[in-house]
């Protein structure tokens, strides 16, 4: 791990950021910004699942059918999310106004923005302020400032290997859930890395990180990721055959589940990190099932948050996740407590319980005896806080 790694790590990646006016002052407060490849990058993306989409989503998606971009421009205070032609309209200015910055083709320019659904974007701001942006090898910093929204701490990471470097910024706080969470990304390399393979290490990627994360059950309009490769290292071509394909499928994956870990650590009210294990599947399908299932419940997530070792309720939540279980072959622990064998419930000193539940980081393993295959979902417990900030959010 890179210390303060960033998005701008890798060689030949700068970034900036700017304060527009887009959302509420505030001191420090950026919440427009871009990032720039000096050289024309592979690229791919994932987006949200939500059936609405918003404009910046549907022309990113139009911007990568060619597997090529140079350039990310991103904003926080308002998702350009239900604007109708008129948001469409806006996210095109953005992309040509951004394309003249960097004397680029608007067709390699890519967006994302975050905020308030149903609200139209302040365009003039916007297009005055993108020549103004500094760009720089340091930037990754304040691009991840101002895609910030009830965030109240950075995403950021880098890894590094001995040929290249991945680095990636998040933001997510609130409205995750396992379906390509609710969040943007952006991860970069320096690495060559052939487009199929690129897209294949992506879906992997978040497959096991920002897949597998919950905090409320929410899917937004707007949710992004992004990977751009440039192969500024020198390295050699990296393709789903070569001997460098798993190395770099696990530095990503790293990468990816760093920052799933620390957006959910950072839900909206939440004092606890929740980790739940569902070990001994069948599949890596049914794993995955139940551990999204259980770290989606409402009900768990209250329990962690009141630290009650009330256990039934990640019983009953595995039990209604759809995976064909086995009630007497079901084991349970919290942190390294056994609280059910085969089924049946073991004595336990709920004191002791209690205590490792009021830990920073809840370990919860569920071992349902029935194959080999393991998943991990992580989430945060449910507070009233949570009920407060989302209760006041435009007001």
């Amino acid at each position: 791990m890179i210390p303060q790694g960033t998005v701008t790590s890798p060689r030949g990646f700068q970034a900036g950021a700017i304060y527009a006016g887009i959302k509420k002052p505030s001191p420090d407060a950026l919440d427009l910004g871009l990032l720039f490849s000096e050289a024309p990058c592979s690229v791919t993306g994932l987006f949200t699942t939500n059936r609405i989409k918003a404009a910046p989503v549907v022309i990113s998606k139009k911007h990568l059918s060619n597997g090529t971009a140079q350039a990310v421009v991103m904003n926080s205070g308002c998702a350009n999310a239900c604007t109708g032609e008129q948001g469409m309209s806006d996210a095109m200015e953005i992309a040509i106004a951004t394309a003249q910055r960097l004397s680029i083709s608007p067709e390699n320019v890519l967006m994302a923005s975050t905020g308030v659904i149903g609200k139209i974007l302040p365009i003039e701001l916007i297009i005055g302020n993108i020549p103004l942006i500094k760009l720089s090898p340091h930037g990754g910093h304040d691009l991840e400032k101002a895609i910030m929204t009830t965030d109240t701490k950075p995403k950021e990471i880098a890894y590094q290997t001995a040929d290249y470097i991945i680095g990636g910024i998040a933001k997510g706080s609130g409205m995750i859930h396992p379906n390509m969470a609710t969040l943007l990304c952006l991860l970069t390399t320096d690495a060559a890395v052939e487009l199929n393979f690129l897209k294949f290490a992506l879906k992997e990627a978040i497959d096991n990180s920002l897949n597998m994360i919950s905090v409320d059950g929410d899917t937004s309009t707007n949710d992004t990721v992004f990977l751009l490769s440039n192969s500024l290292s020198g390295s050699d071509l990296i393709t789903k055959s070569s001997r460098g394909a798993e190395l770099f499928q696990q530095t990503l994956n790293k990468v990816c589940i760093n920052l799933a870990k620390n957006i959910v650590r950072d839900g909206e009210g939440a004092k606890r990190l929740i980790e739940v294990s569902v070990s001994s599947a069948i599949s890596i399908v049914d794993a995955r099932r139940a551990a999204r299932t259980v770290i989606s419940s409402p009900l768990v997530k209250s329990a962690i948050y009141g630290a009650d070792p009330n256990w039934g309720r990640i019983i009953a939540a595995v039990g209604r996740s759809g995976v064909d279980v086995i009630e007497s072959k079901i084991d349970l622990y919290i942190d390294d407590i056994q609280l059910v064998k085969a089924g049946e419930p073991l004595p336990f000193d709920s004191q002791k319980v209690s205590l490792s539940m009021n830990k920073p980081e809840v370990l919860i393993n569920v071992e349902l005896n029935q194959g080999k295959v393991k998943a991990t979902a992580w989430g945060c417990d449910l507070s009233e806080e949570y009920v407060t900030i989302n209760s006041h959010y435009t007001t």
